[in-house]
């Protein structure tokens, strides 16, 4: 190549964002996923077998779901269909259909998956089952609550894991030393603290600050990549909140914890730029559903009540006019009492159950449906509640090895306090104290 072609080229690969610049072509750049994409592995398999069914690739951003459909489409060499579930719907699913037809076999991509509605993806359930295409879903979210249940069960779901700090630090050596802009430049990558922290696990994230911080870096020799340079470019250059999604996570979080600190304010400004920044408003209104349980609980019952109707009025309703049900509910939820004693208490049940294991049930509790049960004594001595006094009755519920463990404790707020008060009384009857 001569030197003015070889200037047209690098200044074409400038416009091209370094995360893209740098996606695997093939299995032997591909870094991550080990559990999926090591030798032996089933994407791995997949990929050398030649043969691959319908799935879908469930994880954060930026960890490899659009790579690996291309990595597939390549391995293939099928026709390759991609299609946005933000800007597609049931029309051009039909056009990549009726092309597959009439070349025998396709792959389609469908990016965001999560974001096709009932609708939208019935439109894909007889090309899936027919093998007209082989369809690959990229999702954010749990497929289990977005996907419906007929497509669900063609295709089969992975786990996409963040990528670890081993794998990112390999991902900076190797954009710097192999791509082709960075590696005509002097680049020394010094400290990678901050870079690996505020890319979070995110792939894209990472390869397009450290070309931020490397473009804003000061002119000279060479640049010398610190947790300190790094900070500095970011806080000046980089966007509070964009539609891509990469600050999707730490905007959410914020959201969340501003709700849980009992900071309106604070909450709905997170509600505006993620509004602002096109998230789709079911997904708001489904963490803050969440919230309504893990975080207030029964320290204020309604909540869950008004979030329920929050979500379910979001879904009918969408942007814009949803802005204000979703402040509504915002502004409730951060100014209601807070308890997240019901969560503590499931995941204290559950590590005693892991802990434990298959403990027997007392056998005065058992169900005793058959005869045979009967005359074990199934069920023979259990004391129905409502027959005593009070509605209570000394009893032991829990099997005899954990026997008077304390799972839930109420939390400390008007309404539990009753609850505490009434178990009081019951534990002190029970076990004397």
């Amino acid at each position: 190549m001569q030197k003015g072609q070889l200037f047209q080229a690098t200044q074409a690969a400038a416009t091209i964002p370094l995360a893209e610049r740098m996606r695997p072509k093939d299995l032997s750049t591909y870094i991550g996923q080990s559990h999926l994409m090591s030798i032996g592995k089933p994407l791995r398999s997949m990929l050398e077998n030649g043969q691959m069914s319908s799935l879908i690739l469930w994880g954060p951003p930026g960890v490899g779901k659009t790579t690996l459909a291309l990595l597939f489409a390549n391995q293939l060499a099928l026709p390759f269909y991609t299609l946005s579930a933000i800007s597609s719907g049931v029309k051009e699913v039909r056009e990549v259909i009726g092309k597959a037809q009439l070349s025998g076999k396709a792959i389609l991509f469908i990016d965001e998956i999560h974001r096709f509605n009932k609708s939208q993806q019935d439109s894909l359930l007889n090309a899936v089952e027919k093998g007209t295409i082989t369809l690959i879903g990229a999702t954010t979210e749990n497929p289990s609550f977005e996907v419906i249940s007929p497509l669900l069960s063609r295709c089969q779901v992975y786990v996409l894991q963040n990528f670890t700090e081993e794998e990112l630090r390999n991902l900076l050596a190797k954009a710097i030393a192999e791509d082709e802009i960075l590696k005509t430049l002097s680049i020394e990558l010094i400290e990678t603290s901050a870079l690996l922290k505020l890319s979070g696990g995110d792939a894209r994230k990472l390869l397009n600050t450290l070309e931020l911080v490397i473009q804003h870096a000061p002119k000279e020799t060479t640049t010398k990549i610190t947790d300190e340079l790094v900070m500095q470019i970011i806080q000046q250059k980089m966007a509070l909140y964009d539609k891509t999604g990469e600050q999707h996570y730490d905007i959410i979080s914020a959201f969340i914890k501003s709700i849980r600190g009992s900071d309106p304010n604070a909450a709905v400004y997170y509600l505006a730029r993620m509004i602002e920044g096109g998230e789709d408003p079911t997904f708001i209104a489904r963490r803050l559903l969440i919230l309504a349980s893990e975080d207030i609980g029964n320290a204020n019952p309604n909540a869950l009540v008004l979030a329920t109707s929050c979500f379910q009025a979001v879904s009918m309703i969408g942007y814009p006019e949803c802005r204000i049900i979703l402040s509504q509910c915002v502004v409730y939820l951060a100014g209601s009492a807070k308890s997240n004693a019901s969560y503590m208490a499931i995941e204290k049940a559950l590590s005693l159950v892991k802990t434990t294991g298959d403990l027997s049930v007392p056998l005065d509790l058992r169900n005793a449906p058959t005869k045979l049960m009967k005359q074990l004594d199934y069920g023979k001595n259990y004391a129905y509640a409502h027959s005593y006094e009070g509605n209570f009755v000394e009893q032991e519920f829990l099997p005899e090895t954990i026997a008077g463990t304390t799972i839930y404790e109420p939390g400390n707020n008007a309404r539990e306090a009753e609850t505490r008060a009434f178990l009081k009384k019951c534990w002190k009857a029970k076990y004397g104290y």
